[in-house]
């Protein structure tokens, strides 16, 4: 039997990720409280974020950019996480 949690992405119960999808407290954190669906949500907004700001994950200050992002997206801490301002799908800006 699959594990549920209660996702603060899809705010409601959902399957569970199979494991811990990043590591630390914060990756943790994410396994007890994001639902598997919440995760591939968070994983296409990664993307955006990654390329709008010329993020890697080879460099480490890049990484620190991204789990702010993963904390304001998954528990709306602090301003990151959001789509970039101005951003529109398929790159045409307004």
């Amino acid at each position: 039997m699959a594990k549920m949690v209660q996702c603060v992405v899809l705010k409601r119960e959902a399957e569970g990720l199979e494991t811990p999808p990043h590591p630390g407290e914060l990756g943790q954190r994410i396994f007890e409280n994001v639902s598997a669906e919440g995760w591939k949500q968070w994983l296409e907004r990664l993307t955006t974020i990654m390329n709008e700001n010329g993020l890697s994950t080879a460099d480490p200050r890049s990484l620190e950019v991204i789990e702010a992002h993963m904390r304001g997206f998954f528990f709306g801490e602090g301003d990151a996480g959001q789509l970039p301002p101005g951003y529109s799908p398929g790159g045409s800006r307004k």
